[in-house]
């Protein structure tokens, strides 16, 4: 895994508009965060964006599947992002769309596990 900076800065520049856009580095690869939201992996260089069963459909039909990675012992895991459309790089108002979609499932996906934490901290034990 490896990620140009070039890319994440034209990926950032272009989602400006957007929010404050930030980008942390691990593993090889680069997470990308709106108002500290997650809603991008950038891996090989290639935008990876956040979905769920709302949003997964749109990707599917592009032909544009999940991130993939391998663990030790050669198991593959899925992650919850799917590679963007390439055309996407050349349409700022289009990738702004997607990206839109993407921080929407971040926040959902934020909403959920703090309820479920909060019931788990109220669970009797």
């Amino acid at each position: 895994m490896s990620v140009s900076n070039g890319l994440l800065d034209s990926i950032s520049d272009m989602l400006r508009p957007l929010g404050a856009i930030s980008v942390r580095k691990m593993f090889g690869g680069a997470a990308m965060y709106c108002d500290g939201q997650i809603f991008a992996l950038v891996s090989d260089d290639v935008l990876y964006l956040k979905v769920d069963a709302a949003t997964r459909s749109a990707f599917e039909v592009e032909g544009c599947g999940p991130f993939t990675y391998q663990m030790p012992k050669g198991v593959q895991v899925m992650a919850a992002y799917h590679k963007t459309p390439d055309r996407l790089l050349d349409d700022e108002d289009e990738l702004r769309s997607w990206v839109r979609d993407a921080i929407a499932v971040s926040q959902r996906a934020t909403k959920i596990a703090s309820a479920v934490k909060k019931r788990s901290i109220k669970a009797p034990r």
